[in-house]
């Protein structure tokens, strides 16, 4: 299938190698001539990786290359994605299928990121829209690590379609049809990596992180319960599964971005000099202002947000959560 990648980060990057070691003709549009010359020239993207990328991965500025695509992969950061979307909408000539890897929420309408979609590429231009989403980190897939993901749509036979197309040895990929539980649950778990990672700032350990994790996945699903996820998602990979990649990783930003946090008492300087794609940055602000809003208890995120948007000591934090009402676990 011809697929092109939007995008030459290092998300779209392993993943246009995964299609290319398919077999199929893949090529990535980005706007940065340094990485689509290494791409092109040296089989490389030595922004992102020491390893080489399959041969027959090709790059291009020319946005032209979508036009007559099967499938359009959208692999840039949330907050350029509508506007790249716009762009593209203007050069594909005929109905694809469209799949979203970022995982988040629109940076102003706090919409989810297919429902983005929907609504910026036309109807006669979509085929259907699904998430390639999962516990899954670049920097071991460019490496051809084993790797499992969901393909998410309500459109059943296009996630068939994605599934099959990505599907090898190594990168294995499941269907799922619920569209807004499997997308809150990659978007919130973002949230509680950067707990995670303020926690291991401070000084706490394994425990303090298992505790995290178990109480972040219970507020994960109760918000997206409440919002029209499925309650049994959340114990599948776009729940559990990648909330422990992502909250035990150094290959996490949003881990890493709480490290810092953590090891500096507070989150003023990050905030201030943060030059990288943080995506639990932006989904903490959405998810406390529409829990707020609808009256839905996220002790967790309450206080992520109180640390990167209020200047609370992250230690101040951490002892608020550990001196709630005591109450039964369920």
């Amino acid at each position: 299938m011809n697929v092109r990648v939007l995008g030459t980060g290092s998300w779209g990057t392993a993943l246009a190698q995964v299609l290319a070691d398919n077999g199929h003709d893949v090529i990535m549009w980005g706007i940065s001539p340094e990485q689509i010359n290494d791409l092109n020239v040296n089989h490389r993207n030595s922004a992102f990786f020491d390893a080489p990328v399959n041969e027959n991965v090709r790059a291009s500025e020319d946005i032209h290359v979508i036009a007559d695509a099967d499938v359009i992969l959208a692999a840039v950061p949330v907050m350029a994605l509508e506007s790249v979307l716009k762009k593209a909408a203007d050069e594909i000539n005929q109905p694809a299928i469209w799949i979203n890897v970022a995982k988040g929420f629109h940076p102003v309408s706090h919409k989810r990121l297919s429902q983005v979609i929907c609504e910026i590429i036309p109807e006669d231009k979509r085929r259907a829209v699904v998430s390639l989403i999962g516990p899954s980190h670049a920097e071991e897939v460019i490496l051809r690590l084993l790797t499992t993901v969901n393909a998410v749509s309500e459109d059943e036979e296009a996630a068939a379609i994605v599934q099959n197309l990505f599907s090898n040895s190594y990168f294995r990929v499941y269907r799922n049809t619920d569209v807004v539980g499997a997308e809150i649950g990659v978007a919130l778990k973002n949230v509680m990596a950067i707990a995670s990672g303020i926690l291991e700032g401070i000084g706490q350990g394994d425990n303090a992180k298992a505790a995290l994790m178990t109480r972040g996945l219970a507020e994960i699903t109760r918000y997206g319960v409440l919002k029209g996820g499925k309650r049994e998602t959340y114990l599948g990979l776009d729940g559990v599964g990648d909330l422990i990649v992502t909250c035990t990783s150094r290959h996490s930003r949003n881990f890493m971005a709480g490290l810092e946090i953590g090891r500096a008492g507070g989150a003023a300087e990050f905030m201030k000099n943060n030059t990288k794609t943080v995506e639990g940055i932006f989904a903490c602000k959405a998810v406390y202002e529409d829990a707020k809003q609808e009256g839905i208890e996220m002790p967790i995120t309450e206080q992520v947000y109180a640390v990167l948007y209020e200047g609370k000591d992250p230690r101040e934090a951490a002892h608020d959560l550990m001196n709630r009402d005591l109450k039964a676990e369920n």
